[in-house]
């Protein structure tokens, strides 16, 4: 038994390493690199190929004016999408508006329908009322809300 718990512990102690992990490492750096097999070493100033370098250098400008001009042409691109996103916004307000607006102007029609529905019964009943006792009627009808 004693044995088997040895060879347990021996076991463990030798693939601990493994399971510990390693620690991460950040692409692009020496350590990430070297694990690559890959190393960049910078040659002194004066073993540099002029030729090279001037090369870099007219590329790195090229890069740097299109990351340029790309962040330009993103920059405008929200402008643009912000100005019609405001646009937008001000229409669907405005629609907003109107829809509330003849909502209202339906609602107060309705309630002037209802009105002289009222007053147009009111006043037949009244005529009515007048025929019906045998005296003389002279009354107006109400006046149409239209």
């Amino acid at each position: 038994m004693h044995r088997i718990i040895l060879t347990g512990v021996a076991a463990l102690t030798v693939a601990a390493p493994a399971f510990a992990g390693t620690p991460q490492v950040v692409p692009g750096s020496e350590e990430w690199l070297r694990q690559r097999g890959e190393s960049y070493h910078r040659a002194p100033d004066a073993e540099q190929n002029p030729a090279e370098v001037a090369a870099t250098v007219q590329l790195n400008a090229e890069v740097a004016a299109r990351n340029a001009a790309a962040a330009q042409t993103e920059a405008e691109a929200q402008a643009a999408w912000e100005s019609e996103d405001a646009k937008w916004r001000a229409e669907a307000a405005a629609a907003e508006t109107a829809r509330a607006q003849w909502e209202a102007d339906v609602a107060a029609a309705e309630a002037a329908q209802a009105q002289y529905e009222r007053e147009r019964a009111a006043w037949e009943a009244a005529v009515a009322r007048c025929r019906a006792s045998g005296r003389r009627c002279v009354t107006a009808p109400p006046a149409t809300p239209w």
